[in-house]
């Protein structure tokens, strides 16, 4: 083999690599473990314990926070939380750009666009832009949105094509704004490793949370819309006697059970209740932590002698600092001042207008110390001085006075705003304007003189990111664009750790019987290397995913075990083609470079076809679908360096030294198993295209009967697991249940008797916070007789349920069009690739014919069994990621044949065709057993142990390698050579 010495050093290279980033993961789980030890339980105190050593070097340079970040991270499905995607409201958007506009051309267009919406995949702009014309096909888009916010942009001569490119662009600056808004409502509060990202191809964000608890304060928090105000501001020296006093009331009351025998619950329970973004932002504090100052926190912290044991006055040099800023805090700590301030006697001795709200920045990254600053309510409402609605424009800028170039934020107002920004800035020359958006201060900038036009700068020591930021911050506040929560996921911590135990369970087991498997087949030397092969496959792969900065997910285990199963055909082929060389008299080392040799184009191709198939899941599916396709294309890269390369290096050294004279690749349990095979396989093709037929048409039936149990991912709905104390019936929950939510109610057993998934498609056309609270109330009110005596709702919402889903009507549409897209662009990919390159109609139609009949098969036993089976068979984004999976592992099987008749048909071209497939089919048939069945045996060991969560999928995996293996030998390859059969007759003749 050439260039042995490259692939030696991309082995070392790649395992240096792995290692270097796994190493990560390591010490963060150290540090983590030391610092559970030390909070003994406390989740402040372990929090606390690893922000003070955030920002120390612990690993080859980095922080503890940068090692932390380099970590592989484990998916919601295994450590609970919460994903959610939102949607923004597109419609606020132009609603607002129009300026509110009452045209009627435009109104009708509007409301048409969003009654299709739901049903249609075109995006909003689109469906707008179409209906506009519809209704007035004269009527410029100009006329609507040229307005004075829009005025730099949008003018009465411009297109309607330039007016929606504006259009397009202020959206996706409304999409900007929001994810900006979330990330800083997120990150303000310390959720440990929350993911907020922008999804590509539409007005939706994704939010994922570990760890989170409580569903719905989540819910109010990311929905509350963006709320920018303007308020007048309290220096410290004004205030600060009264705050001396609130100091002097709290230590009078002694310690903390003290205080939270006194403390108003107004701080948390009463937030519930109102929809401000103030209470979202406080209901999300209090997901980092436990509830403030209770007496287990009064057990191990001690008494608080102060407000100012806390809170760390803002005094330079014995002076008090003449600035908004009252004082500095750790992180850990707000939530306790919060609670402090809130105490009716403290509330006392402060003025009535004094609010006091933290800043959202830390004072140095990483130090988690934030500031707090006095707002002065002068309003006898108690609303702030402006709201953000008057900001028309705000942009980052670069300030160059006095040589310095400083980033700045520039803001435009209208007309009203510019008036009462001039009187508010002439009243407070050299006092500070808080800016405050979410209730958190962004900024408190000192006003140097009036502005009487309402064009104004915000300058406070930003970077040009910062200033970024608080720029489409001021611009949010006049995009009235709601969100919505089009899916959801919660899944609580104990079934994540089920998770866990399953996967690695599957894993190990799979993993095992492997190694056991290829021994006993090809002896113990060729065994173990493939053994070695796959250990070091493994370490590649995760090793990849963590330098990727990729999330481990339940399905990721699973495309982890599989990777596993199909990394083992490579070797199966090459050994096989190593023993039929022997068997021709050849040398070892002759054997071992002609066995590598002919199998590496099948290999090639087998592995290209399954990366496609791996790329198109990738690209349509979202969440754990991504992170199995992600594990897969990792894997199955890292297989072809381990099966093909190393382990020819290895076999090709022991040759040349005389180590592999002895070896013969077979075993007493093998030496015997399908050598020579002379199965007909052409002429039973026809018996075998029949039964085929009549498997299609059987599922047909029953599909045309009883369809297919779509799951919520394609319907829409809400899913509720929900563990008992005691086995519960199935029929009796769905009684109970489908009383209070019309009998829109599905009910199946997961894993044990105790435990039920409930699905329900109740209200999902109203997608809206109150549904969701309306439904979890039901279900608890209709299943209060199987519960323990005395459970609260928010014991049943905490322990009971063990993870929930929800999938909005309009998002079932988009995932069942992306599915179809999906399997049907595989087919064809599958197809177009063979054509190109075997070059022959007849191996292109053959293998189209084999995936589709693959395909359509397990389609119809899932309309079969669905209704017979003891587990779920939902049709869902699992399932289709199972039948692309299978598309390609399929593929493998089928060109592994084709390449052999490929081979053949050059070495004897004038050869009789029917007994030349039939040689090629006998030929491969002990490699298209045993890699069916190394790959049969890891996907049952997933069925059977990796959890219930995954079973429909592993179910489907387990039809497709049946299927496609009957396939390849009855329907891909006679169909193959009857087409070829024909063309040969005619160039004969």
């Amino acid at each position: 083999m050439q260039n042995k010495g490259l692939v030696k050093w991309t082995a070392i290279i790649l395992a240096i690599v792995c290692g270097y980033y796994l190493s990560f993961s390591l010490v963060s789980g150290y540090y983590q473990n030391k610092a559970k030890e030390y909070a003994q339980g406390d989740v402040n105190k372990e929090i606390r314990y690893l922000d003070s050593l955030s920002m120390q070097k612990v690993w080859l340079g980095s922080t503890l926070q940068e090692v932390r970040e380099k970590e592989l991270g484990l998916g919601l499905d295994l450590k609970g939380g919460m994903t959610v995607i939102l949607e923004l409201n597109a419609a606020d958007v132009l609603e607002t750009l129009s300026g509110n506009s009452q045209d009627p051309t435009f109104r009708a267009a509007l409301e048409s666009a969003i009654a299709q919406q739901e049903r249609s995949q075109k995006d909003f702009i689109t469906l707008f832009v179409d209906e506009f014309h519809a209704k007035d096909p004269g009527a410029r888009l100009s006329a609507v949105f040229g307005t004075l916010a829009l005025k730099d942009k949008i003018t009465t001569s411009s297109s309607d094509a330039d007016v929606e490119d504006v259009l397009r662009s202020e959206l996706a600056t409304a999409i900007e704004s929001s994810h900006k808004v979330l990330r800083n409502r997120i990150d303000r509060f310390g959720v440990v490793a929350p993911n907020i990202q922008k999804l590509e191809g539409g007005n939706r964000i994704l939010v994922e949370l570990p760890g989170v608890k409580e569903p719905e304060r989540v819910r109010k928090l990311l929905q509350g819309s963006a709320n920018l105000e303007f308020w007048e501001c309290y220096m410290l020296p004004e205030i600060w006697s009264d705050l001396q006093r609130a100091d002097q009331v709290i230590a009078q009351l002694g310690n903390v059970a003290q205080v939270e025998a006194e403390a108003t619950p107004t701080a948390v329970s009463d937030s519930i209740a109102t929809d401000s973004v103030a209470t979202a932002t406080d209901a999300l504090s209090a997901l980092a932590s436990e509830a403030p100052l209770t007496e287990a926190t009064a057990s191990t912290q001690g008494a608080v002698q102060s407000l100012f044991s806390l809170l760390t006055p803002n005094i330079y040099d014995g002076q008090l600092a003449p600035t908004a800023i009252v004082g500095m805090a750790h992180a850990s700590d707000i939530d306790k001042i919060d609670s402090l301030l809130n105490l009716p006697r403290v509330k006392e001795v402060l003025p009535r207008n004094l609010q006091l709200k933290w800043g959202v920045k830390e004072m140095q990254p990483g130090s988690k110390i934030f500031q707090l600053f006095a707002i002065k309510s002068t309003r006898r409402d108690g609303m702030p001085v402006l709201g953000g609605e008057v900001v028309t424009n705000a942009k980052s800028d670069i300030d160059n006075t006095l040589g310095r170039q400083e980033p700045i934020v520039s803001m435009s107002m209208n007309n009203e705003g510019a008036r009462e920004w001039a009187r508010i800035t002439k009243e407070n020359i050299g006092r500070p304007i808080a800016i405050v958006l979410d209730d958190v201060v962004y900024s408190a900038p000192n006003v140097n003189t009036e502005i009487p036009n309402g064009q104004s700068q915000i300058s406070g020591n930003f970077t040009v990111q910062e200033a970024d930021d608080l720029a489409n911050t001021l611009n949010s506040g006049k995009m009235a664009a709601s969100v919505r929560i089009v899916q959801e996921d919660v899944v609580g911590p104990s079934l994540g750790q089920e998770a866990i135990s399953a996967g690695l369970i599957s894993f190990v087991v799979a993993l095992v019987l492997l190694m056991i498997y290829m021994i006993m087949m090809y002896g113990l030397l060729p065994g173990l290397v493939v053994d070695a092969a796959l250990i070091i496959n493994f370490f590649f792969t995760i090793g990849i995913l963590a330098s990727l900065h990729a999330v481990l997910t339940l399905a990721g285990i699973a495309g982890m075990v599989l990777t596993l199963g199909m990394a083992v055909d490579a070797n199966v082929l090459i050994f096989e083609r190593i023993k039929e060389e022997l068997a021709q008299g050849k040398s070892m080392i002759k054997a071992i470079e002609d066995g590598y040799g002919n199998a590496f184009s099948a290999i090639i191709d087998s592995n290209v076809t399954t990366i496609l198939t791996g790329i198109i899941l990738y690209y349509f599916g979202s969440g754990p679908i991504r992170g199995f396709a992600t594990t897969l294309i990792v894997g199955l890269i890292c297989s072809f360096l381990t099966a093909v390369f190393l382990t020819r290096i290895f076999f090709e050294r022991r040759a040349l030294k005389g180590k592999m004279d002895h070896v013969t690749f077979t075993t007493p349990f093998s030496k015997n198993f399908l050598v020579n095979p002379s199965v007909k396989f052409i002429e039973k093709s026809k018996v075998g295209i029949g039964i085929a037929t009549a498997v299609l048409i059987a599922g047909g039936t029953a599909f045309g009967v009883w369809g297919l149990n779509s799951g919520i991912d394609f319907t829409g709905g809400r899913n509720y697991v929900v563990k008992f104390d005691q086995p519960v019936s199935t029929g009796e929950v769905a009684s109970l249940v489908g009383a209070k939510l019309d009998g829109q109610v599905n009910v199946i057993t997961i894993s044990t008797a105790e435990q039920v998934r409930i699905s329900t498609n109740y209200k999902i056309e109203t997608n809206t916070p109150e549904v969701d609270a309306e439904v979890e109330t039901l279900i608890y009110e209709s299943l209060k007789p199987l519960l323990g005596e005395g459970v609260t709702f928010d014991q049943f919402t905490g322990d009971y349920i063990q993870s929930s889903q929800k999938v909005g009507a309009s998002m079932a549409d988009d995932i069942k069009t992306g599915a179809i897209i999906a399997v049907i662009l595989s087919l064809i990919v599958m197809a177009l690739y063979i054509l190109i390159r075997f070059r022959d109609v007849a191996f292109s139609v053959g293998a189209f014919a084999s995936v589709t009949f693959t395909t359509l098969a397990i389609i119809a036993f899932y309309a079969l069994l669905w209704k017979v089976m003891p587990f779920s068979m939902e049709v869902d984004q699992t399932f289709i990621a199972a039948v692309l999976a299978i598309i390609g592992y399929a593929m493998n099987d089928t060109i592994v044949v084709f390449d052999r008749i490929r081979e053949n048909l050059k070495l004897f071209p004038n050869r009789n065709r029917k007994e030349l497939f039939n040689y090629a089919l006998n030929s491969t048939l002990a490699r298209t057993f045993n890699t069916s069945f190394s790959t049969l045996l890891v996907v049952l060991i997933i069925f059977f142990f990796g959890g219930a969560s995954i079973r429909s999928f592993t179910f489907a995996m387990i039809l497709g390698v049946v299927f496609g293996t009957y396939a390849t030998l009855f329907v891909a390859t006679p169909i193959a050579y009857y087409i070829n059969n024909r063309k040969f007759i005619k160039e004969k003749r």
